[in-house]
């Protein structure tokens, strides 16, 4: 199509070619312009400023500089790519929580699998954990307790669930749990049979 096209335009004669209109500089037919309601809706929905590329000086001045990534909120998990690590507890301790908060906070120093040393927070009212108890440790700070960037998992190796704690050791407290018991590694108390 393209060949027949280009062999009639060169059979054609110089002075047809000459007497056809030209449409190279001409302007496009303008579209009909929009209502003044329409063009109001269209304000609102976007924003018309446009984005200006940057000058040369503000390049020169260094305007190009990528962000810097966050810092990791549990860095021994974060570099390895692991959600939960095993570790061995080195030695418990109690940490006093930031300024307008007051208590006992208890944590754990751990040794992890990938030989890393860290300080965990132990969840929930009292733990059976002692020094050479393995633990399972996930990611998570602690709010109010300075350094301390990792939480134990109740309920895992040898840290005992909340129920279990209280129940088999005798220590007093609170025996059924009925709110979050997932997170304090809780069962479900068994209902009570009327007679």
């Amino acid at each position: 199509m393209v060949g027949s096209l280009f062999r009639r335009l060169v059979a054609m004669p110089a002075w047809r070619l000459m007497a056809r209109p030209s449409t190279i500089g001409l302007a496009p037919a303008a579209a009909p312009r929009p209502s003044l309601a329409v063009q109001a809706v269209a304000a609102k929905s976007f924003s018309t400023t446009p984005v200006r590329p940057a000058t040369i000086m503000q390049v020169l001045r260094g305007c190009r500089k990528g962000k810097r990534a966050r810092h990791a909120t549990s860095p021994a998990l974060s570099s390895i790519d692991a959600p939960m690590k095993k570790g061995v507890c080195l030695k418990v301790g109690i940490v006093r929580p930031k300024k307008p908060n007051s208590g006992e906070r208890k944590t754990a120093r751990v040794r992890l699998s990938t030989g890393k040393v860290i300080t965990a927070y132990i969840p929930g009212e009292g733990h059976n954990i002692q020094q050479h108890s393995v633990v399972l440790v996930r990611g998570g700070r602690s709010q109010d307790c300075p350094g301390v960037r990792y939480h134990l998992v109740r309920g895992a190796l040898d840290l005992a669930g909340y129920m279990k704690c209280y129940a088999d050791n005798k220590q007093g407290g609170v025996n059924n749990r009925m709110t979050s018991r997932s997170k304090y590694g809780a069962k479900k108390p068994k209902k009570a049979t009327v007679a």
